[in-house]
């Protein structure tokens, strides 16, 4: 869907012609068999070899389905570009639903329930979570762009010009967006840690209490003198919202060259990033119920389109969301094609959030009214039950012992008699 689309066609052909190299390692069973301190005839050597054979072609199948499901996704990818260069054609129309949207616009109502059935709050709300130098501010100051009639105006977020020098963002920042708007904020945070604990901790703390604008952010592994001097920093700020919202949607925000270095080198540091990335994405806490969050690839400018695809397939499989559908390329340069991406991430993102709304309170009651009977309603039936019980012990007696003592002695049954001696016989066969 997303991408710099300032490539050549002769990228493009390249990317035809290279499926065969874009595959990542392909994922196998790991089936093997190993024979130790056995005596092993002829016989036994043959029907290991045909064995062998079997499970060799079993392999080569499967290699073959994911190599076949792969290619599929990459000309798919090849395809998206082309369709969003078509599409951009309509960036106003579509920019204009995004600047028209209010919370709870788009939420499916299923089931017979109304808007006023959901708990829609005021403003929705969503986080972006990465690794340091991800690019998390500089996509605060994108997005805010491309809603902003004025292009000159300074960026609102502060980047960090080396990541490896420098705090990065401590304190959570709110960004409406557009810019005096109450329909949707963009939360930029703390870069994640290369502790997967302290990530969940802290992805756990948000997910469940809600985020406030200019709150710290401080995590155990922080040297002692730097949490001092950014307590100190708070206390002198003071710029902490008394309010607390709820998150309703998450964007994922990663780095293409660390992704693109981690995929084609074996060193452990490289890999690590990954792994980051991998756990604190599959943190149960970022997602609403199976809805993941969406992934948006920065700092892909100078990549191919060989490589920008390879990403996307690695983080589709690593994360298990579709490519071509949730992960985002969003660059540095702003042209037409990367403002519909923006316009595109941020639809899908809104409309997952509307989509996520728990119900109301009042609704919540209404509904166990109606699925839980009252007390007097179970007590009743219980009586009728109990009546229904007695009456029928009652009826077996009387047909069992026949007709009174009185009948008999006179010799003479009445009609009644004469029908309760049927209806025994008919009871007891």
């Amino acid at each position: 869907m997303g991408g710099d689309m300032t490539s050549s066609s002769g990228e493009d052909s390249s990317l035809e012609q290279g499926f065969s190299q874009l595959s990542s390692p392909l994922l196998r069973d790991g089936l093997s068999m190993k024979v130790e301190n056995c005596a092993v005839d002829e016989g036994d050597e043959l029907l290991f070899q045909q064995f062998e054979n079997k499970v060799s072609h079993r392999n080569s199948d499967y290699e073959t389905n994911n190599q076949m499901r792969r290619d599929q996704v990459y000309r798919e990818i090849l395809r998206s570009f082309d369709e969003l260069r078509i599409r951009s054609q309509g960036l106003e129309e579509a920019k204009s639903k995004i600047l028209s949207y209010t919370p709870g616009a788009w939420i499916d109502k299923v089931g017979g329930m109304k808007l006023c059935d959901y708990d829609v709050p005021e403003t929705t709300s969503l986080l972006l979570i990465g690794p340091k130098g991800s690019g998390k501010s500089s996509l605060v100051n994108r997005i805010s762009r491309v809603f902003e009639d004025d292009k000159f105006s300074s960026e609102r977020a502060q980047v960090t010009y080396n990541s490896s020098v420098g705090d990065g963002t401590f304190f959570l920042q709110g960004y409406m967006i557009p810019r005096g708007s109450t329909s949707f904020c963009l939360y930029d945070t703390r870069s994640l840690s290369d502790d997967s604990d302290e990530n969940i901790k802290m992805l756990k703390h948000w997910m469940t209490w809600g985020v406030r604008h200019g709150e710290l952010v401080t995590r155990d592994s922080d040297d002692p003198s730097l949490r001092t001097r950014m307590k100190c920093k708070a206390r002198k700020n003071g710029h902490v919202s008394s309010e607390i919202r709820k998150v309703h949607f998450v964007i994922f925000v990663v780095d293409a060259l660390s992704v693109l270095r981690s995929m084609d080198n074996d060193e452990d540091a490289d890999r690590q990033y990954t792994k980051l990335i991998a756990s604190a994405f599959n943190c149960p806490h970022v997602s609403f119920r199976d809805d993941k969050p969406v992934v948006v690839v920065t700092h892909g400018d100078q990549l191919s389109c060989l490589d920008r695809a390879r990403i996307r397939v690695h983080l589709g499989e690593l994360l298990g969301i579709p490519p071509t559908k949730q992960i985002f390329e969003i660059p540095e340069n702003l042209d037409p094609e990367i403002e519909l991406t923006i316009v595109d991430m941020l639809r899908y993102s809104l409309e997952h959030a509307d989509k996520n709304l728990p119900p109301t309170r009042f609704f919540m009651k209404k509904m166990n009214k109606v699925l839980s009977p009252p007390i007097s309603s179970i007590l009743l039936a219980f009586l009728v039950l109990g009546i229904a019980i007695i009456l029928a012990n009652l009826l077996r007696g009387h047909i069992r012992h026949g007709p009174g003592p009185r009948a008999k002695f006179r010799g003479v049954w009445s009609k009644q008699d004469i029908e309760w001696h049927k209806i025994r016989h008919l009871w007891l066969g």
